[in-house]
């Protein structure tokens, strides 16, 4: 695993336990991202240690950005009131669709850019066995902490579907061809790190944008498709912004479309 410090950091992170419980953790979390250890219990309000702080508090993990005035924290909530709304909503038909959920049962995908997890808990939902890879080490561990919350909170739903989800950190085009087996269907978003920080950008996700802004671009995309449309599955989808043309490469066999997002779908051979 890299080190967190490896990618562009003009975050300039430091790392606080929420109270002395949490002490062990944030000092292994530290160790393992190479980030500096503040005071416990210090407030990000007056911290001068860096931009952004990452907070652990019992099996929660915030990045929270420092001084006054700043947003909410970013934290991985698979039960949030948002996530709730989401499963009702039309955009996971739509994902649902593309992937082919119905044509096979299980369905076994790989969310090879996972980021915070959120399509992957949808297809989750859905009933897919979802194998999540993040390569960035920070996000990995923000990820990890929201399925274990997930799975330990009590809620029959959340429970069931984080049971359905797996989550592996590095770079997926690392994998060996035996470690695919399996595996229908690959899902890539790289819309997220190509996003601009426009004020259409959720406040609380300029954090997680300055984070990845260096780590992905169009022909790491590119080269990720590549990787993608070689494997021995039975289709790619990509996630792409309703009015982005499509990646570099060969032309998808199909688009689903909705009104903000897109799926482009390359079919190598049926569901089944």
């Amino acid at each position: 695993m890299a080190n967190s410090e490896s990618r562009s950091h003009s975050l300039h992170l430091a790392l606080i336990a929420a109270a002395t419980g949490d002490e062990m953790r944030a000092t292994e979390l530290a160790a393992l991202l190479g980030l500096p250890l503040l005071e416990t219990g210090s407030d990000p309000v007056c911290c001068e240690s860096g931009n952004a702080v990452l907070i652990v508090n019992a099996e929660a993990l915030y990045l929270q950005q420092t001084g006054r005035g700043a947003p909410g924290p970013v934290f991985v909530d698979f039960g949030s009131d948002g996530m709730r709304h989401r499963r009702r909503s039309g955009a996971n038909e739509l994902l649902g669709r593309a992937v082919g959920v119905g044509k096979k049962s299980p369905l076994s995908v790989m969310d090879a850019t996972a980021g915070l997890g959120r399509d992957a808990f949808v297809l989750a939902d859905l009933g897919c066995l979802v194998t999540l890879f993040e390569r960035e080490p920070l996000i990995v561990e923000l990820l990890r902490a929201g399925m274990r919350v997930a799975a330990d909170t009590g809620d029959p739903w959340l429970a069931a579907v984080s049971q359905r989800m797996h989550l592996h950190s590095g770079d997926v085009r690392t994998l060996k061809v035996s470690d695919l087996q399996g595996v229908d269907v690959v899902y890539l978003d790289p819309m997220f790190p190509q996003r601009s920080k426009s004020a259409a950008a959720k406040k609380e996700m300029a954090l997680i944008q300055t984070l990845l802004e260096n780590s992905s671009n169009a022909e790491e995309a590119g080269s990720l498709l590549d990787w993608a449309l070689a494997l021995n599955t039975a289709r790619v989808v990509v996630k792409r912004p309703a009015k982005a043309p499509s990646l570099a490469g060969p032309p998808p066999s199909h688009h689903i479309a909705g009104s903000a997002v897109r799926f482009d779908v390359y079919v190598h051979r049926k569901l089944c």
